[in-house]
């Protein structure tokens, strides 16, 4: 049986609202890139890191500032029990 991260989940949730089904490959690929962990093994103490590193790769993709700030605003809600 997979354990499944819920703090990992809730990234996914939010950053599919910005990217649908890509966002498990964007997440994925931040995690292991930036953060050298697999997303079991993502934590809160990683969110500020996290989203850090993926407002830079989110600007490359849209030149919508207020979405981009949105977005990371969101993740960085995760980390204070905000939740999604």
């Amino acid at each position: 049986m997979v354990n499944i991260n819920p703090l990992y989940e809730d990234v996914l949730a939010v950053t599919a609202d910005y990217l649908g089904p890509a966002a498990r490959r964007f997440v994925d690929r931040q995690i292991d890139s930036h953060l050298n962990k697999s997303p079991d093994e993502l934590t809160k103490k990683d969110l500020k890191t996290l989203a850090a590193w993926s407002r830079v790769s989110m600007a490359l993709l849209t030149n919508d500032k207020q979405l981009v700030s949105n977005y990371v605003s969101r993740l960085m809600n995760l980390a204070n029990n905000e939740g999604v």
